[in-house]
């Protein structure tokens, strides 16, 4: 208990030291939520990698199994509410300790919360777009173009996996039918960056931006073993932004970190908020 104490202590001082913080969050502020993450306390692969964008397009029954696992796995993905995480960076924003929180996930959990000043990194999986003519649509509505198409795949129950995933497996995916886009006819896929695939340069530009009006950084509930994350940490290194870290497990940024505090991101989180609304 000591040394939690002592953890929140110095987290509380970092946070009152340093006014404008840039905060980038992962999988380990959404499971609270209901959300599984994808790795272990070592940053290690908890199951198979996801998809790669280059499967995705080139491979048609690669891209029916994706859409039947997340026809299953929408329905905890699209009904998961913020957890106290969430809520605790929305009310460190209102206290006006938040210059920028940019986010790894795509479960738009923060919007839902409240947070204003957000620039998802990698998209969000609650839209869909065109890969021909960049229409956009709610993933709500294509839920149920894909249950009314394949209702033999929407009685089915699974286990929930990261980002709107379930595990299905041992099954015969190749009947499986995906709408194509209602606009023009094209190839339907997720508004997230997948693996294989570049974040949109403006993202980049708008976070780095954000950065360097920064007084320190703050890493929440990632292992930044993806470098789309890690790139920052690296940068504010590199400027001399200092940089504390909330973590379960090791992180790839580690020997950059000012201290981290290895304990669970939302009750951590959640008493520094109530410390600056105090």
């Amino acid at each position: 208990m000591t040394a939690v104490l002592d953890d929140l202590d110095r987290l509380e001082s970092f946070a009152l030291r340093h006014q404008r913080l840039f905060v980038l969050t992962g999988a380990g502020c959404s499971t609270e939520s209901g959300i599984p993450d994808y790795r272990d306390r070592n940053g290690d692969w908890k199951r198979a990698s996801p998809i790669t964008v280059q499967a995705f397009t080139g491979d048609a029954l690669a891209r029916r199994r994706y859409w039947a696992r997340s026809l299953v796995g929408w329905r905890a993905m699209g009904q998961a509410r913020p957890g106290a995480a969430h809520q605790a960076l929305a009310d460190l924003e209102n206290a006006g300790r938040v210059e920028m929180l940019l986010t790894q996930n795509v479960d738009g959990l923060h919007h839902a919360a409240g947070s204003r000043r957000v620039i998802d990194l990698h998209g969000r999986i609650d839209t869909v777009r065109c890969l021909q003519c960049q229409a956009l649509s709610p993933r709500a509505e294509l839920q149920q173009a894909l249950m009314m198409r394949n209702p033999r795949f929407a009685a089915l129950t699974a286990t929930v996996a990261p980002d709107g995933d379930a595990d299905l497996e041992n099954l015969d995916f190749s009947q499986f039918d995906v709408p194509d886009c209602a606009v023009c006819g094209g190839m339907l896929k997720p508004d997230v960056v997948f693996f294989g695939e570049n974040v949109p340069r403006d993202r980049v530009d708008a976070a780095f931006e954000a950065l360097q009006a920064s007084d320190a950084m703050l890493v929440l509930g990632s292992s930044l073993m993806v470098y789309s994350g890690l790139r920052f940490v690296k940068r504010a290194a590199e400027i001399g932004i200092p940089i504390a870290a909330v973590n379960l497990g090791r992180t790839r940024g580690d020997e950059h970190f000012e201290f981290k505090v290895d304990q669970p991101v939302g009750p951590t989180l959640a008493e520094l908020a109530r410390k600056f609304s105090a």
